[in-house]
């Protein structure tokens, strides 16, 4: 063989290399980035309305149980998304309502009825890291969040909950928007719903942990069927079951008012 054709043969070995490893790399980047996977989260199918009966157990760090029964209704309008939680047991709870109004570009109206007081009472925005009747929940994390209010990024892919997962990190844009710092995020893919997620307090140290440990498709929706909440500083938990639950069901409006909060009739 000529040098000329040495030489010649080194270079398409070397072009084929390259090509070789360019593939190789773009095989290895994702083809989503970490707003596209929270995009997907909050746009995936859910009905129009939903209506649920669960179990809820608080869990101390001794594990000691406390469990009451609770009925929700949530609808999805033009306006913005509505909802309403009632506690029937235990008596010490019975007949508390709480309401929250979704309202786009600004934060969501939140109310709640307690049958002790006989009155309706708003909840203000300085109220939205205290605990929501003694459970692993906030009133903040009982609202919506708009995507634009956080930064995205997509740290890799693994397996949680026994599924194959994006994992996505959500800084708030504005500090002072979140009482954390960030989450972290593992996504199932393809049906787009977290599996769990990791809340970090305003010092950096990790605080909650939401995991979902059962998920069923639902008249075509991908629904969480049991969920915790852990106080990973306290060893408290919140554990919910739903126990029946259907999507698309004729609502009436005036679930979804403060009326019904005070009367408990639509």
């Amino acid at each position: 063989m000529t040098e000329r054709n040495t030489q010649f043969s080194r270079g398409i070995k070397r072009g084929f290399m390259l090509l070789v490893l360019i593939a190789g790399v773009a095989a290895a980047l994702p083809a989503i980035n970490g707003r596209e996977v929270i995009e997907n989260v909050e746009d995936k199918p859910s009905g129009d309305t939903m209506h649920s009966l669960v179990q809820m157990t608080l869990i101390d760090s001794s594990g000691s149980e406390k469990q009451r029964l609770i009925e929700n209704w949530s609808k999805e309008s033009q306006e913005g998304n509505k909802s309403i939680i009632v506690f029937h047991k235990p008596a010490s709870v019975e007949n508390t309502r709480f309401l929250t109004v979704e309202n786009p570009g600004r934060d969501d109206d939140q109310w709640i009825y307690l049958p002790a007081l006989g009155r309706v009472r708003r909840i203000a925005a300085s109220e939205g890291d205290s605990s929501f009747m003694g459970t692993d929940f906030t009133y903040d994390d009982m609202q919506s969040r708009d995507v634009e209010e956080s930064t995205y990024t997509l740290l890799r892919e693994e397996r949680a909950q026994g599924r194959d997962c994006y994992v996505v990190e959500s800084v708030p844009k504005e500090s002072s928007d979140s009482q954390y710092s960030r989450q972290v995020a593992w996504v199932a893919k393809e049906i787009w719903v977290p599996v769990r997620v990791d809340f970090y307090d305003k010092q950096g140290e990790l605080f909650k942990r939401m995991t979902v440990s059962r998920i069923e498709r639902v008249q075509g929706f991908w629904t969480p069927i049991n969920t915790t909440m852990k106080n990973l500083q306290t060893g408290h938990s919140t554990k919910l079951d739903i126990q029946r639950l259907e999507y698309n069901e004729e609502l009436q409006d005036g679930l979804f008012t403060v009326n019904f909060l005070k009367t408990g009739r639509p």
